[in-house]
């Protein structure tokens, strides 16, 4: 029997369903939570259906820069990150004792990590965002490479202070106007120098791509704003595999990350009050909710790729939750909201895992995930 493809009259009550699970579920958590911690999940909500609808992520266009030199992606990341810095540098100066920057130092650890999480993540085509995105659109490496991301990242949490003391410089960071154009400086040369190199007809930037930079740094701000902190992915991830560790009886007491009393407090309190976690529920609803919207469910084809392809999955996944905590986040955390918050341990965050995706990207064809070149 030939199935009978849904006609947009007969996705309307699917669709209507959607948006009052969305509406519902916001709703329970402001109930429960409080408003500020609804909102936040709104906020995550939407990066996730901009992330998916409009296609806007990390992983592609690093990928596209360097295979086909297409710096279209990455261009329009640099401006969603300027963007942001125009908002954020003023509110972090104007509320310093409210709102914090993306801070980290600059080390040894910090960059090796970026550096593994680069090539990690064009294994899975997926950076932290994205491999949320990839798990809510029903994507099956998404869906089996996040898991051991958040095991990964909980791992890496645990092991933290001993590569810390490997050596780090202290916080650098750009403030106030001079600091915001400097960081505007860096971001302008950097996309001259993406320009210069990049293949015919790649030097502009789309239009969905410039309504997706946009939108995702208006609500990066309102993350800034609502949760007194930038936009994060992988604390929310290893933080719920800690709430695990510890529901089975496992003592964190040892780890000096998870026995910081801040660490701490998150420990023993809901994950609907954990600002990253629930953006990252959003982010995964967020791509769900497009998904669905698109096919009236999820109907991703389980790709034929041979057993290695599956073990580098996994393997993968858990270097990019070990490896970015490590980093002090992901394209996210360290590169997105360390730049547009100041932090140089952002610039740094990016050469570093650029590099390490120029490993990835050939690492690819040799793991059996798609055909040699």
């Amino acid at each position: 029997m030939t199935a009978v493809p849904m006609t947009d009259a007969g996705r309307i009550a699917p669709r209507l369903g959607l948006i009052a699970g969305a509406v519902a579920v916001i709703a329970a958590v402001s109930v429960f939570a409080g408003a500020r911690y609804g909102l936040l999940l709104t906020i995550g909500l939407g990066i996730g259906m901009t992330l998916e609808g409009l296609r806007f992520g990390f992983a592609g266009p690093w990928r596209a820069m360097i295979l086909r030199r297409d710096p279209s992606g990455i261009l329009a990341q640099l401006l969603a990150i300027g963007l942001v810095s125009v908002v954020a540098f003023p509110l972090l100066a104007a509320h310093a004792g409210e709102l914090v920057g993306a801070q980290a130092p600059i080390g040894w650890a910090m960059a090796g990590g970026a550096f593994v999480f680069g090539a990690a993540m064009q294994v899975v085509l997926g950076c932290g965002s994205g491999t949320l995105v990839n798990a809510g659109s029903g994507n099956p490496v998404g869906l089996l490479a996040l898991p051991f991301f958040a095991i990964g990242s909980f791992a890496g949490s645990y092991h933290l202070l001993w590569w810390t003391d490997l050596g780090a410089l202290p916080i650098l960071v750009l403030q106030g106007t001079s600091g915001l154009v400097v960081t505007l400086i860096l971001l302008a040369v950097v996309a001259a120098v993406l320009l210069a190199v990049a293949a015919p007809g790649t030097r502009r930037i789309p239009g969905r791509l410039l309504w997706a930079a946009g939108i995702v740094a208006a609500l990066a701000v309102g993350n800034l704003i609502v949760a007194g902190q930038p936009w994060g992915v992988v604390y929310g991830l290893g933080l719920w595999v800690a709430k695990g560790a510890q529901a089975v009886g496992m003592d964190l007491s040892a780890s000096g990350f998870w026995a910081a009393p801040g660490n701490a407090a998150r420990l023993g309190a809901s994950v609907l009050t954990d600002v990253t976690s629930l953006t990252n529920i959003g982010l995964i609803g967020g791509a769900f909710l497009i998904a669905a919207w698109r096919t009236g469910g999820l109907s991703q084809p389980v790709p034929k790729l041979p057993a290695r392809a599956w073990v580098a999955t996994v393997v993968a996944g858990l270097l990019l939750g070990y490896s970015s905590r490590l980093a002090f986040g992901c394209n996210v955390g360290a590169f997105f909201s360390g730049i547009s918050t100041g932090s140089l341990h952002g610039w740094v965050w990016f050469a570093a895992g650029f590099a390490g995706s120029m490993i990835g990207v050939r690492l690819r064809p040799w793991l059996g995930m798609e055909g040699r070149a």
